[in-house]
Order: structure tokens, then sequence, then C-alpha cells
């Protein structure tokens, strides 16, 4: 991560040097400027200056967003874990009852804001029936019935 910012600084300086504007201004330095012209100097460059900037930051946030999402699914995803959640059931806006499997126990536990509370350990797990194929909400299979469709031509 420290190599990742020192990159960025580096990346970021040469704005900050076009940024900078000198302090003090002698004679030979006004002379020398006023016969060299200076691209950057109008409006145009200046409104260009600022778009190109613009156009970094923005990059940098997407970028920055990108390798988040990758260093997040770098991760381990479900492998490996021994607490599995079996099922869980709201019983109201903020409070619901969740059965855990842990190794070969379940426990049944009562979770609310700040709380969580270990209701009961059953001594005989619950059979969950495997369900590999996804079920359709009776909405949506009422709604393919009226439109002709059937079930297997979704497949």
């Amino acid at each position: 991560m420290k190599k990742l910012l020192g990159v960025l600084a580096a990346l970021m300086l040469p704005l900050f040097a076009l940024a900078a504007e000198p302090a003090a201004t002698t004679a030979a330095t006004t002379a020398a400027t006023a016969a060299a012209p200076v691209a950057s100097s109008g409006v145009a460059g200046q409104l260009t200056q600022l778009v190109l900037g613009l156009l970094l930051v923005v990059g940098l946030i997407f970028f920055l967003a990108w390798l988040l999402r990758r260093v997040q699914q770098a991760g381990p995803a479900g492998k490996g874990q021994v607490i599995d959640i079996v099922g869980t059931r709201a019983l109201g806006p903020r409070d619901r009852l969740v059965l855990v499997q842990v190794g070969n126990e379940q426990i049944l536990l009562g979770l609310s804001p700040g709380t969580i509370t270990a209701l009961h350990v059953l001594k005989e797990p619950v059979q969950v029936p495997g369900t590999t194929e996804k079920t359709t909400p009776e909405f949506a299979q009422r709604l393919m019935e009226l439109l002709g469709k059937d079930q297997k031509d979704k497949k």
C-alpha cells in the first residue's frame, strides 16, 4: 500500500509544479517570458489545464475503485469457512432469527440492533433440502403463464 501511495505522489508532482507560480519576478525573467510565446497563458490554456486535471482526478478515483474491488475479491471467498448460515427469518424491520451451522452443531441466534443472543443449540441438526434449482416467485410464474412462456424455455 505504501508503494502505491509513493507512485501516486510521484505522478502528482508534475501537476503541483505546473500549478506553482513564482513568488517574485525580475526584469530579466519578465523580458525573457515576454519574448517567448507561452501557450498556457491564455484562457484556452487554463481551461485545458483544468480539464486535464479533472480527468486525472476522475481517472484516479475509478482506478482506486477498481483496485479496491480486486483486493476484496482476492480474499477468501467462502473457502475454508467453518461457519455457515443455514437459514434466516425476519421477525421485524430490525430483528431476525438466524440458524447457524458450526461444524456438526446448529445454533439458533437472535439478532437485534447491537446484540446477538444464542437462543438454542439444536441436539439434532435440521436437514435442509438441497435446492440446486432456483425457484421462481409465484408472481413471476403467473406472469410467464399469462405470456405463454414455460419454465423450461427459460433454461
